[in-house]
């Protein structure tokens, strides 16, 4: 899957489960609103108190599956932010353009938005009859 397949899939998907890692090291995990940039990042918001800001903050290596109700996965890792100026308004835009709902809570007070860097990601399709080959990219 290159680049560009890669936002196509997670843009028309639109949702997706992300992992982080809890304080003691143990997997924590949430169903949300997912999209991507142009560039190929990850975009979803979250609440600034919410257990995996915390650990975001703490250890900023993600794990994100995109899809799956279909029969396909995107399986990816990488490394989280919280974009400031610029670039928080240029990931804004991905993710309004993709929820033009969730405009107004982009504007509340305790509302931060996550940007991830995917260093690693493979798709699958375990579809009858696609002979559950999962193909990959990777930057390890």
């Amino acid at each position: 899957m290159d680049p560009e397949q890669l936002v196509t899939y997670v843009r028309t998907h639109g949702d997706g489960v992300v992992a982080t890692l809890g304080p003691d090291g143990s997997p924590q995990a949430a169903y949300l609103a997912l999209t991507a940039t142009d560039q190929g990042e990850l975009v979803f918001d979250a609440r600034e108190s919410s257990r995996k800001i915390a650990n975001l903050r703490r250890d900023p290596r993600v794990a994100v599956t995109a899809g799956g109700a279909d029969g396909t996965t995107l399986q990816c890792e990488g490394v989280a932010d919280l974009p400031e100026g610029p670039e928080r308004e240029r990931c804004a835009a991905a993710y309004t353009a993709r929820f033009p709902e969730f405009a107004g809570s982009l504007a509340q007070d305790g509302i931060v938005l996550v940007r991830v860097a995917v260093t690693w990601a493979r798709f699958g399709d375990y579809r009858p009859g696609a002979g559950r080959t999962p193909s990959g990219t990777s930057s390890r």
